[in-house]
């Protein structure tokens, strides 16, 4: 079977096709800067030219495949052309899906994207998946919550680097969950009639506050957290005020996600549909803890090693 993988260079879309190549599939990866994904063909992918700004390189990058996993979502410098990308684009993805006879696509949303369709960008998930339930292909979409990957650069490195967590106060409770979890079930998808023409909710085993995720990375690390909180009100007034000027819709686009602190939802959902039909359990999904702890782990044996290497140094230059 053959992949096109959109969005490969992402944070899931870069597990994605590790996990497709390492399943033994043929992994085609739709991509703008060839020097940027160099280390997709590395791991034994093909590159082919492909910009979801310029809708008539979307076509020819379907020849001979098989299946579709759209891992992309609008980058920040692009959020000017995000309904180019994740909406006028992903439209005629789909279509030529349809005419190049696609025999499954998998599509990445939000969970809870029917609270939120205020918000842009989920505003467009939902659209596209709406495209998907009413096309001719065989789909499965999966709704997240929030990737471990996320974690490290919100939280673990301003720690470990001694540096302010920012904060709003809120009770949000997140199911984060590993992209290499999501990269697993997704791949696995293809080989399961059962997952055609269905709709999956992909969280973590467990949900987590930003509080409970500092106090965890504390307790891991050894180090305290410095945290400085930001009030939902400011963050809510930059938000309408954006909105006046044309130069700044891209940041009001972004700050509309404050609307999900407004609410105080919980992103998390029951995984019962998950573990039938993929044949998994509980502990199959990789807990914050683990990751978290082996992420400090690592960190902590390179400081030592980097530690050990200079004290060797300093020796050999005494003597």
């Amino acid at each position: 079977m053959s992949l096109l993988v959109i969005g490969s260079t992402g944070t899931l879309g870069r597990q994605v096709v590790r996990r497709a190549i390492d399943e033994g599939f043929q992994v085609r990866c739709f991509v703008r800067n060839f020097r940027r994904a160099s280390f997709l063909k590395e791991w034994g992918a093909e590159l082919v030219y492909g910009d979801l700004k310029s809708p008539e390189t979307i076509p020819m990058t379907l020849y001979g495949v098989t299946a579709v996993i759209d891992c992309s979502t609008s980058r920040v410098e692009d959020l000017y052309n995000s309904k180019q990308i994740d909406l006028i684009s992903k439209h005629i993805l789909i279509e030529s899906a349809v005419k190049a006879k696609i025999k499954h696509y998998i599509f990445f949303s939000f969970l809870n994207s029917d609270k939120y369709e205020q918000i842009p960008l989920i505003k467009l998930k939902s659209l596209i998946e709406n495209k998907l339930i009413n096309s001719r292909l065989n789909y499965s979409i999966f709704k997240l919550s929030g990737f471990f990957q996320g974690l490290i650069n919100q939280y673990a490195v301003p720690i470990l680097d001694q540096k302010s967590i920012w904060i709003t106060g809120e009770q949000t409770s997140i199911a984060y969950i590993n992209t290499q979890d999501i990269a697993k079930i997704s791949i696995k998808s293809l080989s399961l009639q059962s997952t055609n023409k269905q709709v999956f909710n992909l969280v973590g085993s467990k949900s987590w506050t930003s509080i409970e995720i500092i106090k965890l990375c504390e307790k891991i690390s050894g180090k305290r957290a410095k945290i400085s909180k930001v009030s939902k009100n400011i963050l809510y007034f930059l938000r309408k005020f954006t909105k006046f000027f044309q130069w700044t819709w891209n940041i009001s686009d972004r700050l509309s996600f404050v609307e999900v602190l407004y609410k105080n939802d919980n992103f998390v959902s029951s995984m019962e549909k998950v573990y039938e039909v993929f044949n998994l359990k509980n502990n199959d999904i990789e807990s914050l803890e683990n990751y978290l702890a082996e992420y400090f782990q690592k960190i902590m044996n390179k400081l030592k090693q980097l530690n050990y290497k200079n004290i060797n140094q300093l020796d050999q230059n005494n003597f």
